[in-house]
């Protein structure tokens, strides 16, 4: 996108007006941060139900008979292995291992997936596959993200909601299952993945049938949440942000995603460099601390222990869940054992934080 192209925006546009959300630029698309209160979108969907418009998010469709040779040879992990109507997350690395993009594949047939890029990153991926493209493969790859709305639903009492309003047993659909349903009048594509630490799911459908059922499950309880709410929420859950956490100066190793990655199969392009860096002692790694001190950690704070710079936060702020400040950031290996103390600078002072076992939280402990 040039520097002076107009803002894009979700079909769901003037509903976010309409219903007092605050919106703001993102990744060139007019997005809500908020509606009423981050801090009260976040412990919604803790505690019942929230809905998220994440129509930004790129969705490719790749088909053909080489789809998934393609795909195997480009992510993380081995797409020919997934069974129709399965999902998984996955890195897209360079061939020097550096992160371009954190996607979940989809397998809708035996030829057919959707991959699922965040808003920055979709051309870079399209470009990617495309480079990658055998050229007598017979493979499409289409974006087909203005075609599609997609929305998440997430908290405790997502998937009793969805289930009152689809004509399927929603909560029989495992975690990163997909499966197709109607939706009042409207067929809709279901997944129960998200990006919030708490159950749900992310539908797709047909981007003039969008506002029927962001309405519908609005008046069914699902508080709407804008992106700000869905940052703390992933922080919470220590999921990372690609731009902020990860990014192509990064591999998967020091992120913490190495249980993501399957180095050691033929024609991965990013094979031969994230086997070495496998191999090789990590010099950083990406930790998860609790703010001990008074203070708000914030992306771009350097990590100090003592008078020596040790790393830099990626992502921080304060947790309503937890009642504290928590944050994301990359460290000496020497400094990253759980229980280790570091300081954050927040504004010249320095202020203790302590290195913590992640996620900071899960719904399973909680439960």
């Amino acid at each position: 996108m040039t520097e002076n192209a107009p803002m894009q925006r979700t079909p769901l546009y003037e509903t976010h007006i309409a219903q007092g959300g605050r919106l703001v630029p993102f990744a060139g698309w007019e997005m809500p941060i908020q509606y009423a209160s981050i801090l009260e979108e976040a412990r919604a969907v803790r505690n019942s139900a929230g809905i998220f418009d994440v129509s930004h998010m790129g969705r490719l469709e790749i088909s053909g008979s080489g789809a998934a040779g393609l795909l195997d040879s480009v992510l993380s992990v081995n797409a020919s292995g997934l069974r129709e109507g399965r999902a998984r997350y996955n890195v897209i690395c360079d061939e020097t291992g550096g992160i371009i993009d954190d996607c979940i594949v989809y397998r809708r047939s035996d030829s057919a997936f959707m991959l699922i890029p965040n808003a920055s990153n979709t051309e870079a991926v399209i470009q990617w596959l495309a480079q990658w493209r055998p050229a007598d493969s017979d493979v499409e790859i289409v974006n087909v993200t203005s075609e599609f709305a997609m929305i998440a639903v997430q908290g405790p009492d997502a998937v009793g909601i969805v289930d009152n309003l689809c004509d399927i047993d929603a909560s029989a659909v495992r975690p990163f299952t997909t499966v197709q349903a109607m939706i009042g009048p409207s067929q809709a594509w279901l997944a129960r993945t998200g990006y919030t630490g708490e159950d749900g799911f992310e539908i797709i459908v047909a981007s003039d049938r969008v506002v029927d059922i962001w309405l519908a499950l609005v008046d069914a309880g699902c508080v709407p949440c804008g992106l700000g709410a869905r940052d703390v929420l992933r922080l919470e859950a220590g999921l990372l942000l690609h731009g902020n956490d990860m990014d192509t100066d990064h591999n998967p190793y020091e992120a913490g995603l190495d249980r993501f990655v399957k180095p050691d199969r033929e024609g991965y392009v990013a094979g031969p460099a994230l086997m070495r860096i496998r191999d090789e002692s990590l010099s950083r790694k990406l930790v998860g601390f609790v703010v001990t001190g008074r203070g708000i950690a914030r992306h771009g704070y350097a990590i100090m222990s003592g008078a020596e710079s040790i790393g830099i936060v990626t992502s921080g702020g304060h947790s309503p869940t937890l009642e504290t400040s928590i944050g994301l950031g990359y460290v000496g290996i020497e400094h990253a054992e759980p229980g280790a103390v570091i300081q954050i600078d927040i504004r010249d002072r320095l202020v203790d934080a302590k290195v913590t076992e992640l996620p900071f939280y899960s719904r399973r402990r909680s439960e």
